[in-house]
């Protein structure tokens, strides 16, 4: 199987669209592509060219070709281009060596949602020159607003199942005819030929619409995020500090995040020139792979309750370094692309920007509050005074548990009630506690006879001093 061309960082005006692209599917059926054969080579004079019985397979042939033997499956076609065909040969060839058996390699297995079976670019004529865009994975994948492109001489088989009944793009062409309207493309899908090349739970449905949103649209794959990344395979090491997950991508990648908020002025496309003529055309920045993109991401008052969702243009830096010098070209060009921001972020619909860096480096610049932003935090005073109101209507109607009662403290005013003695420090004489026996003296009733005719409400005088009767410790027995 042809595996994904090298993906070359360019980006040019897309051309009829806002936002679309072309994407083309790499990977055939054509009886001339030696990676379609068991054996890696195309079945010559001496060989028997074998098709699976049970496989389903629309196979392009260019070429006249001469056989040993051709062995076809029980649901399948040949799409002959003029004067293409197969003839028999008895005996061997000589061009051709022993000969053997070759079989069809199965293509049951070759999905639409597969990222790496896809190639980008900005026009037609960039993939006859090998200009190829750089995406995340979910938009490596045709987009709802992109051109889906089956080279003209050629056939296919792709599994076209996916989380939906429908696949939506803008256009088809296949073997040379493009479709850009349902109905049309329909009928081809009831064709023999339709059903062998295209399979699976759901369908392609052309819509024939472009983005009309300069800011740009988005891809509208998220509803099948699982679904590519079940065929991405992923680095399991990377030699970064801090790896960093793109929205929209499969796998952690070393290189830098820019998120950047946007006016109503802004337009994707020019901004996407702007960056390949100003940064990716210099040597130094040759080697950077870049993708630009609008994404939804969720706003989050307080960075827990999610009140609102918005869009931002993410732009993806990748470059080629590796071991320590990983992410670290594409963090010095988000910071030039930064200080472009600060210079002419107002002129170009950029309200802000920031970026994260595999290193763990983090910048940011502000170019003023747009409407967004005073949107948002309109919003979070809304939310946070209609929560109170509720907060207190519960409470209120016993909702809520009510809380348990604090302790009152005494008051100031107490301290001073009953006293108009002054301190030194104008605060109330403290006297301690009262003591019944001293400054109390009628608070204990007189007991006659109580140690003798010297006592004085429990108080003794001796000639060796003063004694007085503690009632709780008295052992006398006073109710007799």
């Amino acid at each position: 199987m042809p595996t994904a061309p090298a993906l070359v960082p360019l980006f040019l005006c897309v051309l009829g669209s806002v936002g679309g692209v072309y994407k083309q599917w790499i990977p055939d059926t054509n009886f001339e592509n030696a990676t379609n054969w068991d054996k890696g080579s195309v079945p010559c004079g001496s060989d028997q060219a074998v098709f699976p019985a049970q496989g389903k397979v629309a196979v392009y042939v260019g070429l006249v070709h001469t056989l040993a033997g051709l062995s076809l499956p029980v649901d399948g076609e040949f799409v002959l281009a003029p004067g293409a065909g197969f003839s028999i040969r008895v005996g061997q060839d000589p061009s051709c060596g022993a000969g053997g058996t070759t079989q069809f390699k199965d293509v049951e297995s070759l999905k639409w949602f597969d990222p790496d079976l896809w190639s980008a670019a900005s026009s037609v004529d960039d993939f006859q020159k090998g200009s190829y865009l750089f995406f995340v994975h979910e938009e490596s994948v045709p987009c709802q607003y992109d051109d889906v492109l089956f080279r003209d001489a050629s056939s296919f088989r792709v599994d076209v199942s996916g989380n939906t009944n429908t696949v939506p793009v803008k256009s088809v062409k296949v073997l040379g005819q493009r479709f850009d309207s349902n109905s049309e493309f329909s009928q081809y899908l009831t064709s023999s030929l339709g059903k062998l090349q295209f399979h699976g739970s759901s369908s392609i449905k052309v819509e024939g619409s472009s983005c009309t949103d300069v800011t740009g649209c988005e891809c509208g794959n998220s509803a099948n995020h699982e679904r590519i990344c079940a065929n991405v395979a992923c680095s399991q090491q990377l030699d970064c500090k801090k790896p960093l997950r793109p929205v929209g991508h499969c796998c952690d990648v070393c290189g830098t995040i820019m998120d950047i908020q946007f006016s109503g002025s802004f337009n994707l496309d020019s901004y996407r020139q702007r960056l390949q003529h100003l940064f990716l055309a210099l040597p130094k920045y040759k080697s950077v792979q870049l993708a630009a993109s609008k994404v939804s991401k969720t706003q989050k008052m307080l960075g827990i309750i999610p009140y609102q969702s918005t869009h931002e243009i993410q732009v993806v830096l990748l470059d080629q370094n590796t071991g320590s010098e990983a992410g670290m070209l594409s963090e010095a060009l988000a910071r030039d692309i930064l200080k472009d921001v600060h210079d002419q972020g107002a002129h170009l619909g950029i309200e802000s920007a920031d970026f994260r860096a595999s290193s763990g480096a983090t910048g940011s610049d502000v170019s003023g509050l747009g409407d967004g932003d005073v949107a948002g935090i309109v919003l979070g005073v809304l939310a946070l005074v209609v929560f109170s109101v509720l907060l207190v209507v519960a409470y209120r109607k016993g909702l809520l548990p009510r809380m348990p009662r604090l302790p009152r403290l005494p008051s100031f005013s107490s301290w001073k009630k009953d006293s108009g003695e002054v301190g030194e420090l104008g605060g109330p004489i403290d006297h301690g506690f009262d003591n019944p026996m001293f400054e109390k003296p009628h608070a204990l009733p007189e007991i006659s006879g109580l140690y003798g005719a010297e006592s004085l409400n429990g108080i003794t005088l001796t000639h060796s001093g003063v004694h007085f009767v503690n009632p709780v410790y008295d052992e006398t027995d006073f109710s007799a």
